[in-house]
């Protein structure tokens, strides 16, 4: 359920954010319209109510309601791992982990316990992070019953100054989170371990993981953990949040009289800040691992003077020339990405935060060949020099500041649609990095105003800023394998000599088409229309035997989503032609369409939201994407031409499968992803027409030729397909839309058809051991599936079977036995192409802890089937999936998933509004009868160990 920024760093994720300053007590002030008119201080947000309480606790709140009846709250404390002593190495995180067991008002158990029964899930609602300096809870609550909302006040106090922490619960609580430890472990951590000095050089930062260490976690005195409570969590340290659909005088005067009276330690300690000590040299650090799946490249120059908040008008403007910049260093070397010779799998660069609150730097990164790190570095340091030397293009200028205008239209004309959960995540940023908040409107209007009056030498002379020979930190991460020569240092230094002394040319601007489609096809017809008062939709049959449904929202105001299908894929292919092409079909679009490639394509859309992509997949053909009202257009366009021009051009696709060889050629030597991959071989092996996992090897027997004929093939029949459109849409717009770039699509004179086939995957009673790795850890996953006959009323209570099994196996074997981090069971019973059901447990844990855990996860299994589920039980998973439902009827992904499923997975569309009525009818035999029935014969178990 809680989770850390530990195990962000292991997927080495980019942390962006500014410095950490104090907080500072801020009332509301009113708004402009206009940057002539402001003020030199960048303005707070109006719609915004805050304040500091006497003991200097700071609060923020807003009215919003999207969604209903429904507020998020937040208590953030800025208090992380930096903080912690010596003896409390792991101890800010395992505080969070203890606010969730027992609180002065909330016993062990009695609060996720009552979060469950209204509705919350443990995990995926309930939630928490502890990073180096902050410390957040996350409790979304329903608003339209007071008591509720009173509860969820009287949880977040209580985890401000009311935490029991036990010596029986403490002890308890260390088995869940060194499991949660174990889960870190790994190739990733072990490479980082080693060059995380030289990133946070000089500083406390490099020494104190949020994690900790195993044998504190192990070993920690109780004392240690109470005083880490007693000294940083206190209100002149915390600031309460409150979004929703409540009352703003309702909301302050909850925070007013739960945290108003929570007391300062009379002698405070003091919350100092840390810094990273400047070096002049280039450190660098090359680490590799024989477990290490993917290959890295990073280059730092981090500043020399410690960040600082944005304040003025100035710094904001420089906020935006440094967005300008990384929009178009990004734009080259996505250019280079996707040239026929790539020099990595992704690049991207940026000038932001770093894992230290005080220090920002310019970092370019890419993701490589494991052969290929050299010239990724050399490529990264050689565009970063070609824009010092001579700087953006105008044309590129212009393009980016289209692009940045028209995202920040979208989310100023979203501002009464934005959901609450990504409302508050900016007060949070506000209050740990004082990160500027003046509201969506002041922000588009500055952006509207300031855009056009840029200047492209201010955008170039940010380089001379960013570069230099100190401060300088290069890092290259790969495996570690027999035949593969390890690069040296001696081999980096050489090269940065070497790209100083480069003769480079500067980058050249292409001349763009204006238009994707010069000459529009033949317009087509609409032979019928049909409207459906329940569900809100209108269905256009075309004269090629399309079909397009539609259906208005008023749920976002910038944004249509859009999905088709059509019968066919790759059923139809013969075994032969589908293994030759299977994995091919994923890189034909990379080759744009109507001649234009991909770089073209993504610069003639500059400033336009929308997207485009097609897919082949077993049983159907299908085309999806999004788009602004204002670019709806394009989005037709782009739906014509990938049916009818797609482009041929094995260069494009040889840049494809390149970058897939490169990222996916040692994903094998990670246990997690070899385990997948096998249990994938054990249940479909057998298949005639199984491919299993995209190998280097694999991809070089594609057929590019055959797979771009049948691609072709495929999408020659319009007849029968079937468009989706959920948005805000212009009806009259659509229509007319439709006509001319759908009805014209070539067709056929009848729809295609789909082919099934006579193999099933592996069924019960099946064990497969696998081992790999060499850290102690362990992976079970317990299977019961099989061919069924579809009922609605079946498919809902084995889902529901599922999530109350989750409930159980958490507190079974995460609560009771401390023996897993995470744990969760699911079920599903499908149609198409034929009956099946699936039910599985999935969990990790220590190797010693397999057997154990296994049993007691099988046992509660037996439980349901012989008892069925508890009352209690039953109704916690029925107000959750109640609020779920409620949230999603306002919401357009699932409106566009609803109306394509009920033709492609033959469902009842007309029953999506009894959906309420369903679950409270509900019964406990219900989900006993199908535990009874799927759950009673032996399960397939597969079971990953490290090796001997």
């Amino acid at each position: 359920m809680k989770k850390t920024i530990y195990l962000l760093f292991t997927l080495l994720a980019f942390i962006s954010c500014k410095p950490q300053l104090e907080p500072v007590a801020t009332t509301s002030a009113s708004n402009t319209s206009t940057v002539d008119s402001i003020s030199t201080t960048i303005p707070f947000n109006p719609e915004v109510k805050t304040g500091t309480l006497e003991n200097g606790l700071t609060y923020y709140i807003k009215n919003n309601g999207k969604p209903e009846n429904k507020v998020e709250l937040r208590l953030v404390v800025k208090a992380g791992s930096i903080l912690e002593d010596d003896d409390q190495q792991g101890l800010a995180h395992f505080m969070e982990h203890m606010n969730f067991n027992g609180t002065k008002n909330f016993k062990k158990n009695e609060l996720v316990d009552y979060l469950q029964s209204i509705g919350v899930k443990f995990g995926a609602h309930l939630n928490a992070y502890t990073s180096f300096d902050e410390t957040v809870y996350i409790l979304p609550i329903p608003s339209d019953d007071p008591e509720k909302l009173e509860k969820g006040f009287q949880i977040i106090e209580d985890w401000a100054h009311n935490a029991l922490l036990t010596p029986e619960e403490i002890d308890k609580e260390r088995g869940v989170v060194l499991e949660e430890y174990r889960l870190g472990q790994g190739a990733d951590e072990r490479m980082m371990q080693n060059y995380l000095p030289k990133v946070l050089y000089g500083s406390k930062y490099a020494e104190r993981l949020p994690i900790g260490k195993k044998d504190i976690l192990e070993n920690f005195n109780y004392e240690s953990l109470i005083r880490f409570y007693k000294d940083w969590y206190r209100p002149d340290l915390m600031a309460v949040m409150a979004v929703g659909d409540v009352d703003v005088a309702l909301l302050e005067e909850k925070i007013k009289s739960h945290f108003g009276g929570i007391k300062n330690p009379e002698h405070p300690k003091t919350r100092a800040s840390y810094y990273l000590t400047n070096h002049d040299e280039t450190l660098i650090a090359i680490e590799s691992d024989k477990e290490a799946p993917f290959t890295r490249v990073q280059v730092m120059f981090k500043d020399l003077d410690n960040a600082s908040a944005s304040i003025t008008l100035e710094d904001y403007k420089k906020d935006v020339l440094e967005s300008l910049f990384s929009q178009m260093i990004n734009n080259r070397l996505d250019e280079l990405r996707n040239s026929p010779n790539p020099p990595f799998v992704y690049g991207y660069s940026f000038h932001g935060g770093t894992w230290a609150d005080t220090k920002e730097a310019y970092q370019s990164f890419a993701m490589t060949s494991e052969t290929g790190q050299l010239n990724a570095l050399k490529t990264l340091l050689e565009e970063n020099e070609r824009v010092r030397q001579f700087g953006f293009n105008p044309g590129e200028f212009e393009r980016a500041k289209k692009d940045l205008l028209a995202r920040m239209e979208q989310s100023f004309k979203d501002k009464d649609k934005t959901e609450s959960k990504r409302i508050i995540s900016e007060y949070v940023r506000h209050f740990l990095n004082n990160e500027p908040m003046p509201g969506i409107t002041w922000e588009y209007n500055f952006y509207k105003n300031f855009l056009p009056e840029a200047k492209l030498e201010d955008v170039n002379a940010l380089i001379s800023d960013y570069i230099k020979e100190t401060n300088r930190v290069i890092i290259l991460t790969g495996p570690e394998k027999e035949g593969l020569e390890p690069v040296t240092k001696a081999q980096v230094t050489t090269l940065i000599n070497a790209v100083k002394n480069t003769t480079l040319t500067p980058y050249e601007d292409k001349q763009l088409a204006s238009s994707l489609i010069s000459e529009l096809p033949t317009a087509g017809g609409i032979t019928k229309t049909e409207t459906n008062a329940t569900l809100g939709t209108t269905t256009l049959y075309l004269s090629n035997g399309a079909i397009v449904t539609y259906k208005k929202t008023d749920f976002k105001n910038d944004e249509i989503l859009f999905d088709a299908f059509g019968f066919g894929g790759t059923s139809n292919l013969s075994t032969e032609d589908y293994l030759a092409t299977s994995f091919a079909y994923n890189g034909l679009s990379e080759a744009g369409v109507n001649s234009f490639d991909k770089t073209t394509l993504d610069q003639m859309l500059s400033g336009k939201i929308v997207r485009v992509s097609p897919r082949i997949s077993t049983y159907n053909t299908s085309i999806s994407g999004m788009a602004s009202p204002k670019a709806i257009e394009e989005l037709f366009q782009l739906t014509h031409l990938y049916f009818t021009k797609l482009n041929k051009n094995k260069d494009a696709y040889a840049s494809y499968t390149g970058k897939q060889k490169a990222m996916l050629g040692n994903i094998l030597s990670n246990p997690n992803f070899y385990f997948q991959i096998e249990m994938g071989k054990f249940l479909s092996g057998k298949n005639p027409r199984f491919t299993g996992f995209p190998t280097p090897e694999k991809f070089d027997q594609m057929n590019y030729d055959l797979a771009y004929d049948k691609y072709t093939e495929l999408f020659d029949n319009a007849n029968g397909f079937h468009f989706y459109f959920v948005g805000n849409i212009d009806e009259d717009r659509i229509k007319s839309l439709s006509q001319t770039y759908l009805a014209s699509l070539p067709a056929k004179e009848a729809p295609d058809t789909y082919q099934t086939f006579d193999f099933r995957p592996l069924t019960g009673g099946q064990e497969n051991i696998i081992k790999k790795g060499v850290d102690p850890k362990s992976f079970v996953r317990i299977i019961y599936q099989g061919e069924t006959t579809y009922t609605n009323k079946e498919h809902h209570a084995l889902k529901s079977l599922g999530e109350i099994l989750s409930i159980k196996l958490i507190e079974k074997l995460r609560e009771e036995e401390g023996g897993v981090y995470g744990v969760g069971a699911r079920g599903s019973i499908t149609k198409f192409p034929y009956g099946w059901y699936n039910f599985s447990v999935n969990f990790p844990c220590g190797p010693e802890n397999v057997d154990k855990l296994k049993a007691a996860a099988l046992t509660e299994i037996e439980t349901l089937v012989n008892n069925g589920p508890t009352d209690a039980d039953l109704a916690k998973i029925k107000e959750a999936q109640k609020l779920e439902y409620k949230e999603d009827l306002k919401d357009n992904k699932f409106w566009l998933s609803t109306l394509k499923d009920a033709d492609y997975l033959q469902k009842d569309t007309s029953r999506i509004f009894d959906f309420e009525s369903d679950v409270d009818a509900l019964t406990k035999a219900d989900i006993k009868n199908v535990a009874v029935k799927y759950l009673s014969d032996a399960p397939i178990i597969g079971i990953l160990y490290p090796e001997d």
